[in-house]
C-alpha cells in the first residue's frame, strides 16, 4: 500500500508483474464491440478515436453511442466537418453537455484541415495543440490511433490502477502518483490494445461498486483485493458542498408563436448556446427587482414552480415568467425572435428546456 504522501511501505508485488501481457489476453476475448473502435486486426481511425473521446468525456458509454452515429452520419469525415457552422455543431450536441466540447470540435476540425491538410498529428505533443486536445485525449488518440506508447489515464484506469497497489492517496490529489504507476505497466507494444482493456476492464469487471474481483484477470496482483479492500479505492476527499445560485428567466411569446431567444457569450458557462432572456445568476440574487431586468416591458405572470439545474460547481434555482405580446413588438438588442416549431432545434442547453417545457405547460393552459 501507499501512504498518504506516495512512498511505499513495502516493495510492491506488481511491479514485475507480467499485468500487460495478462490483461492484453483477457481484452483479447472479452473486448466490448463499440462503434468508433475498429475491429480485430483493422487500424482505427484517427477521426473516430478523437471524436469519440472527445463525447466520452464526462458522459458514459451508453449515452454517448446514439449521439455519436447521429453525429457521424451527419460530418463523417473531419473535412466536412470543419466547414459546418458552429451553430449547427451546437445543435447536433445539444443533450451532451459540457457544449464547450461542440465548439472545440468545429475549431479544431478547422485547424486540422487549414494547418495539417485534414490529418491529425501522430504524437502527443502535436495533438495538444490542438483546440480542445488536453493530455488524457491526445494520449489516447496518440495510442489508440498510432500506437504510439503513451500514458492513458481515465476515471477508468485511475480506479484500476488505485487499486492494484491500493494508493492511499485521495483523489485528486493522487493523480500524478496513479499516472506515474500507469506509466510503468503500460507496455512499448500495443499500447493502445492496452489503453482500451484498461478502459474496458474498469468499465465492466473493475466497477465503483461490487467489482467482479473473481473473474479479473489482474487478480492474482491486485493489492486491495488481497486485503479485501477494493471497494475503498479510489479514495477520495470529501465533496464540498455546491453554491446554491438564482435568477429569473423571461419567456416572451410573440402573437405569430415566436419566442423571444439570444445567443449566449462564445466564451464561458454554456457558450455559445441559444438561451431564454434572463438575468444574472447569483447567490444574492434579489426577486424583489427581477422585472426590472427583463429585456421587455409586458404583462408578466409568475409560475409557481422553479427550474432547478445543477452545474458542475453550482446549482441553480430560476423562478420563470411569462407574457404573451403583441405581433409588433419591438425586438431588443442582442434578441431575436425563433418561431415556435423551429425553436426545439436551436442549441438549447438543458436548464433552457427546463425553462421552455415549463413555460408552453403554463400558456397553454
Amino acid at each position: 500500500m501507499y501512504d498518504a504522501i506516495g512512498e511505499p511501505e513495502a516493495q510492491s508485488i506488481i511491479a514485475s508483474s507480467p499485468i500487460a501481457g495478462e490483461l492484453l489476453a483477457w481484452y483479447e476475448r472479452h473486448r466490448r464491440v463499440l462503434p468508433w473502435r475498429a475491429l480485430p486486426g483493422m487500424s482505427a481511425d484517427p477521426y473516430a478515436v478523437w471524436l469519440s473521446e472527445i463525447m466520452l468525456q464526462q458522459t458514459t458509454v451508453t449515452a454517448v453511442k446514439p449521439y455519436y452515429e447521429a453525429f457521424l452520419a451527419r460530418w463523417p469525415d473531419v473535412r466536412l466537418l470543419a466547414a459546418a457552422d458552429v451553430q449547427s455543431v451546437m445543435q447536433q450536441w445539444v443533450g451532451l453537455g459540457y457544449y464547450s466540447r461542440a465548439r472545440n470540435l468545429n475549431l479544431c476540425a478547422k485547424m486540422l484541415v487549414e494547418r495539417h491538410g485534414g490529418s491529425f498529428p501522430s504524437h502527443e505533443a502535436g495533438l495538444r495543440a490542438l483546440p480542445g486536445i488536453g493530455p488524457y485525449t491526445a494520449a489516447a488518440i496518440a495510442a489508440i490511433a498510432f500506437g504510439q506508447r503513451a500514458v492513458v489515464v481515465d476515471g477508468n484506469v485511475e480506479r484500476v490502477i488505485a487499486r492494484l497497489f491500493a494508493i492511499a492517496n485521495p483523489l485528486p490529489g493522487a493523480k500524478a502518483l496513479i499516472r506515474s504507476k500507469a506509466d510503468e505497466v503500460t507496455p512499448a507494444e500495443r499500447p493502445g490494445d492496452f489503453a482500451q482493456a484498461m478502459m474496458d476492464l474498469g468499465a465492466t469487471i473493475c466497477t465503483p461498486k461490487r467489482p467482479s474481483c473473481t473473474i479479473c484477470p489482474l487478480l492474482a496482483h491486485c493489492a486491495a483485493a488481497m486485503s479485501g479492500t477494493q471497494e475503498s479505492f479510489p479514495v477520495k476527499a470529501p465533496k464540498q458542498e455546491r453554491p446554491l445560485r438564482f435568477g429569473a428567466a423571461f419567456y416572451l411569446r410573440r402573437a405569430d408563436g415566436a419566442v423571444l431567444v439570444r445567443t449566449r457569450a462564445a466564451k464561458g458557462l454554456l457558450g455559445g448556446m441559444t438561451e431564454i432572456p434572463g438575468t444574472l445568476w447569483s447567490e444574492d440574487f434579489d426577486l424583489a427587482r427581477a422585472l426590472r431586468e427583463a429585456p421587455i416591458e409586458a404583462n408578466y405572470r409568475k409560475l409557481d414552480a422553479m427550474v432547478e439545474h445543477v452545474f458542475t460547481h453550482f446549482a441553480l434555482r430560476l423562478c420563470i415568467y411569462v407574457a404573451a405580446v403583441a405581433q409588433d413588438c419591438p425586438t431588443p438588442p442582442d434578441c431575436r425572435w425563433t418561431r415556435g416549431e423551429v425553436l426545439d432545434n436551436e442549441a438549447l442547453p438543458s436548464v433552457m428546456r427546463k425553462i421552455v417545457k415549463a413555460a408552453r405547460q403554463s400558456m397553454s393552459t
